[in-house]
């Protein structure tokens, strides 16, 4: 077992959360002693005074940035300008305290929504600068992007150890299943267990269900992300995925019959799919840092399964 985190005070903003109590339960089995979440009841991370007072009182050797203000296509359509300024802000205010305060090491969170809308299929980390990301995400996108500038400059001027990783999207227990704000995954699965026990013979999707998707398992996310801070500590940005991908057609087809939903699957073609296909080249993250994700996807969507249907049960008691 490598000592990297033993005795290092490690922040992990968003570490409350859903991937981020995947990385604390990863930094613990690592033997860290020192996991610090800054918790935004007691610190604003958009407000610079707040990101010092935070550096301050937590004194981080390594910061792992992975708290956003996220949600799927219906809420990057409701609040473009939101995602875009607090997300810049907390991570280009961080980075900075972060490098007058000389820390060891930043992680940089970033977005598969950074690429652009027609990517060649797998997405390679070379192509992200060619081309506008997709229009429904492109402000949440685009903010996170400007943290692999950023990084990438303070390195070059300042010799700070910034890196920028790339995560696809994410699945899991513990997952945000809040319809106003979940992804695909859970709102595809609190649709189907609704409707059966609804009695409904029927759910409604967005799209068409003809666009692709790539899923990772937050658990494998998180032991993607504590690889690169241990062992990567270079300038270019590092995809962390599974390296498939799953038309939406399939992947609720797939759902409903995990969830045993046996009614039929419409699609609003009205609403919005969102970016034709995502499938990342994860080669780059096994060739530095040795990372390859190991669930298997049905397994995986068991889980997420039986966790969602458990906590339903025990918040009707």
């Amino acid at each position: 077992m490598s000592k990297f985190f033993e005795d290092k005070n490690i922040v992990v903003t968003g570490g409350a959360g859903f991937l981020g109590s995947y990385v604390t339960e990863g930094l613990r089995k690592r033997g860290c002693k020192n996991i610090l979440i800054p918790k935004i009841e007691d610190y604003d991370l958009v407000n610079m005074n707040d990101i010092e007072r935070m550096y301050e009182d937590m004194k981080p050797d390594v910061v792992i940035h992975l708290a956003a203000v996220v949600g799927g296509i219906g809420a990057n359509r409701e609040h473009p300008g939101e995602f875009f300024y607090k997300n810049l802000m907390m991570g280009i205010q961080l980075i900075e305290r972060g490098r007058l305060r000389g820390i060891e090491k930043f992680v940089a969170i970033g977005t598969i929504c950074a690429y652009p809308k027609f990517t060649p299929v797998p997405f390679r980390e070379e192509d992200l600068w060619n081309g506008y990301p997709e229009e429904t995400n492109a402000p949440y996108g685009l903010a996170k992007k400007m943290l692999l500038v950023q990084s990438q400059a303070y390195r070059l001027q300042y010799g700070f150890n910034s890196i920028f990783l790339l995560p696809v999207n994410l699945y899991g227990p513990g997952d945000n299943f809040e319809p106003s704000s979940s992804h695909v995954i859970p709102a595809l699965i609190k649709k189907c267990v609704d409707a059966i026990e609804e009695k409904k013979d029927y759910i409604e999707c967005w799209g068409t269900g003809k666009v692709s998707r790539e899923f990772i398992y937050a658990a494998d996310a998180a032991e993607g992300i504590l690889s690169a801070t241990e062992h990567y500590n270079g300038a270019e940005p590092v995809n962390i995925g599974a390296g498939f991908e799953i038309t939406i057609k399939e992947l609720a087809e797939k759902i409903a019959r995990l969830t045993g939903f046996e009614g039929e699957i419409r699609w609003d073609s009205s609403k919005p799919d969102g970016q034709p296909r995502r499938r990342l080249d994860v080669s780059r993250a096994k060739e530095l840092f040795g990372f390859e994700a190991k669930m298997d996807f049905d397994e995986g969507l068991k889980a997420t399964i039986e966790w969602y249907e458990k906590a339903r049960r025990k918040n009707k008691k």
